[in-house]
């Protein structure tokens, strides 16, 4: 249920994301750059953290031996559940990407998502799915937080370049598009149901749509939690997702998981009449996306939303918009009676087991049991299904010919 904080390999010595090696920074340590840190080493063991979000790698060799490296610590714990490693959006260009396109490069670099959306081509957004697909597994990468398939309703909100655009209809053919091409698995490399050892995860985001935020403020500040709908739009945003990334027409049929953004949809709740969170809205995750959509893959939520806000102008902090006076621990219990089955951002279980213990409270041990474990299915089938469980370790020399190969690069430069 835990999914961990922002990790990069090897990590930076100071900053958000800073970690250390034998209690030292990288650099004065010694330590390989495919090392874990002492930061990881506590979550995967004491946290029993199975789902690490990757940023930054060194190379792909070194992302690769990482990869092996987390993979042998996890299989000796427990009952040996590997990781399952992901990343948000890795394939933008850069300035020079032309240059490099002959020979290969650290990743073959292709339009932004409004960029594909602009192609106004399927085929060829799956395409690019599908090659993705490729070198994200040869990065040890299984799952992919994305697309975004919010719609850009306000030309001032800084994330539309993230998005597909803003005609819904648009955002779900191209999305369809995408998460076919990330999660099928084909020949030899398919397992069941078009999943397999090419198929990486896609997480939708931002249910039931992030791109309407109040004058175009982004909820990752506190000035932006609210979700406005001017002209009662709100039915347009869920079209990406209910006609596009839960319709899928390859076989793996829908998106495998979905993240609800970190906005307060005012006043959308018709139910229970609470403004909170998407991510703590009962009505919003359990009545109208299981509910009435049958959605059954894994929602997990955007990332710190059950921290406190430390300050209100800085990126990585707290967003718990709608139930900033609850405890931690009651925010993790909030979410998970709303539906949610995973907590983005938190490395530690405690909070966890503590909203455990108030459902054992309020409902008694069986209710919590059968809700904890209906999470836990729902989470180790996106593992199952990419293989990880018969073989999550990489070739090596196999992941460096892959990643950013030539005829990838090839394929991204001609669109």
């Amino acid at each position: 249920m835990l999914y961990s904080r922002h990790q990069s390999i090897p990590a930076g010595s100071r900053g958000f994301f800073s970690a250390t090696y034998n209690g030292k920074g990288f650099e004065e340590s010694g330590a390989n750059a495919f090392d874990l840190t002492d930061q990881q080493k506590d979550f995967l063991s004491k946290d029993h953290v199975r789902h690490v979000l990757i940023t930054s790698v060194q190379s792909p060799e070194v992302a690769a031996r990482w990869n092996n490296t987390a993979q042998a610590f996890v299989e000796g714990l427990g009952l040996g559940i590997p990781a399952n490693n992901s990343s948000d959006p890795r394939h933008g260009t850069i300035a020079n990407a032309e240059y490099n396109a002959g020979a290969g490069g650290t990743i073959s670099m292709w339009p932004s998502s409004l960029g594909l959306a602009a192609t106004f081509d399927p085929a060829m957004v799956e395409q690019f799915g599908s090659i993705a697909s490729k070198e994200y597994r040869a990065l040890g990468i299984a799952t992919a937080l994305s697309p975004q398939v919010d719609i850009a309703t306000d030309p001032r909100w800084y994330r539309t370049s993230g998005t597909f655009g803003e005609d819904p209809y648009l955002s779900a053919d191209i999305g369809r598009a995408y998460i076919d091409g990330f999660q099928t698995s084909l020949g030899d490399k398919e397992i069941a149901d078009g999943w397999g050892y090419e198929s990486v995860n896609a997480m939708v985001k931002h249910w039931p749509g992030g791109g309407s935020g109040e004058a175009g403020r982004d909820a990752h500040y506190a000035f932006g939690k609210y979700a406005v709908y001017p002209g009662n739009n709100f039915a347009t945003h869920l079209i990406p997702f209910t006609e596009g990334a839960f319709k899928l027409k390859g076989k793996t049929k829908m998106a495998s998981a979905v993240m609800p953004y970190y906005t307060i949809s005012y006043n959308q709740d018709t139910k229970n009449h609470e403004n909170v969170g998407n991510g703590y809205n009962k009505y919003l995750i359990q009545d109208l996306l299981r509910d009435k959509y049958n959605y059954d893959g894994v929602v997990c939520t955007d990332w710190l939303v059950t921290g406190d806000e430390t300050a209100l102008d800085v990126f990585i902090t707290g967003k718990s918009w709608g139930v900033e006076n609850l405890s931690v621990a009651e925010r993790h219990y909030k979410v998970l009676i709303a539906g949610v089955d995973q907590f983005g951002g938190n490395n530690e279980v405690a909070p966890v087991l503590e909203a455990y213990n108030m459902g054992v409270k309020e409902h008694g041990e069986e209710f919590m049991r059968a809700r904890f474990e209906q999470s836990a299915i729902r989470l180790l089938k996106n593992i199952f299904r990419t293989g990880l469980f018969e073989n999550p370790y990489l070739d090596v020399e196999q992941s460096k010919s892959i990643v950013g190969k030539a005829e990838f690069m090839k394929a991204a430069m001609m669109l």
